[in-house]
Order: structure tokens, then C-alpha cells, then sequence
């Protein structure tokens, strides 16, 4: 692994993916402001971002874990995803804009955290945690927000490289799960890539064996890094 920042916590911990596993993932601090480039190198090499830090797998027994990602000029929208697209922009209106924290975010954030299962504990994260986690950043980043009217019902918080989208988070009500707002918010990125020459979205961890991970295989085809190569997978088999 490439030298990429000083690490300021590395300790075992319980996997929050897989239960019964244990997981590694130290968090590093960059030693220097990070250039277009240089996000797209660290995005290759499968690091991902909290905060104003980055971090990589690195558990001791398990390799559940494996960055996905979707070379857009490859992607080719299935007609149930077209449908999917076309119906949610003549709902939502999308904008983009700064990373931020208000009250109708982190209430969103919480709403969906426990209703989708994603919540360790019944306690809310409060204004600093959300900060913390997402607003501050070491990477180049944005969110993109869905409306319905004046009611805010989607979130993504992307980072950009110079040829490279993370999708770092998205975050919907639930109340819509009917409009597929996860899938969509997805879709858009894929379009926005594709509408913008930006040659990969990055979406995290792939895991086979956690239904919160693993619906990310069916975006197809798609590559994973796999014993330190970018495999390509043009179905839906593990």
C-alpha cells in the first residue's frame, strides 16, 4: 500500500458490515492538500473517505470487503432503469450545491438510519457527528439533493477527482421508498458521469453477504478490486 497520510487510529473493532467478524480499518490523515489526481489515485487503489480522513480494509481474516465501481462510458441503462430515471425527474427536482448541516439533513439522516436497520442504537447522531462524518472533507467534495417541492427526500454526498465520482453516502426518506430513491440517486450519478466525461463512480464496498452492500452488483456491468486488480463483471455471479 502506497504511503498515503499518517494514521491517527488503528484498532480492531467489530465489523459494522458482517456480524461475528472483526474489522481493521485505519484512519489516515493526508499529510498535504490532496490534487485532483491525487483523489483518483487513492479512489484506484481503494481507499474510501470519512471526514477528513481516508482508510482501507486491512482485517486480518476476511476479504469480504471489495471497491466497486462503474466505468460510465460502459454503462448502458437497462428500459426498467430508463422508466426509473425518467419517472423520478419529473417528481424530484435535483440540485447541487456544498457540503452542509441543517436540521432538515440530520433529521433525514436519522429518519432513514433507523427505519433502513443502519443504526447501532436507538440514539440519534447530533449536528457535530453529521459534520464530522461528512461535511468536513480532505477530498473535493459536494452533495446532491432531491426535492419534492419544498421537502427535501434524498441525499448524496459525492467527492470528486480529476476522471473519478465517489459516491461517499446517500441518504433518502423512506416514506418514498416506492420511487426507489437509492437506486435512482445512483442512476444519476451514472448519468452525471457520463454527461460530464468522468471515467469512473466509485461506490464503496461490494459485500456479498450483507444486504446493505451487496445490492451494488446490480449495476452491471461493474469492476472490483480483487488481490489488487480491477476485476470486470458482467453478471450478476459473486
Amino acid at each position: 500500500m502506497k504511503e498515503t497520510g499518517i494514521v491517527i487510529l488503528d484498532e480492531v473493532e467489530n465489523c459494522p458490515y458482517l456480524d461475528g467478524e472483526s474489522a481493521r480499518m485505519p484512519l489516515r490523515m493526508p499529510l498535504k492538500k490532496l490534487t485532483p489526481e491525487g483523489i483518483d489515485q487513492l479512489l484506484y487503489d481503494g481507499n474510501r473517505r470519512t471526514g477528513e480522513f481516508i482508510y482501507q480494509t486491512q482485517c486480518a481474516s476476511c476479504r469480504a470487503c471489495e471497491p466497486i465501481r462503474i466505468v460510465s462510458h460502459e454503462y448502458k441503462f437497462s428500459k426498467n432503469q430508463r422508466r426509473l430515471i425518467n419517472r423520478g425527474d419529473r417528481k424530484f427536482t435535483q440540485r447541487f450545491g456544498p457540503l452542509c448541516c441543517d436540521e432538515t439533513r440530520l433529521n433525514l439522516f436519522n429518519k432513514h438510519r433507523k427505519l433502513r436497520g443502519l443504526a447501532k442504537n436507538d440514539l440519534d447522531i447530533d449536528a457535530e457527528e453529521y459534520t464530522w462524518g461528512f461535511v468536513r472533507s480532505c477530498f473535493d467534495s459536494f452533495e446532491i439533493t432531491y426535492w419534492l417541492e419544498d421537502r427535501l427526500v434524498c441525499l448524496a454526498v459525492c467527492d470528486l477527482g480529476k476522471t473519478s465520482l465517489s459516491a461517499v453516502y446517500t441518504f433518502f426518506d423512506t416514506d418514498f421508498q416506492a420511487d426507489g430513491l437509492g437506486t435512482y440517486s445512483i442512476l444519476k450519478q451514472i448519468e452525471l458521469c457520463q454527461r460530464r466525461s468522468i471515467d469512473h463512480l466509485y461506490l464503496g464496498y461490494y459485500i456479498a453477504d450483507s444486504p446493505h452492500m451487496n445490492y451494488k452488483s446490480r449495476f452491471l456491468p461493474n469492476q472490483r478490486l480483487i488481490d489488487g486488480r480491477w476485476t470486470s463483471f458482467h453478471s450478476k455471479k459473486k
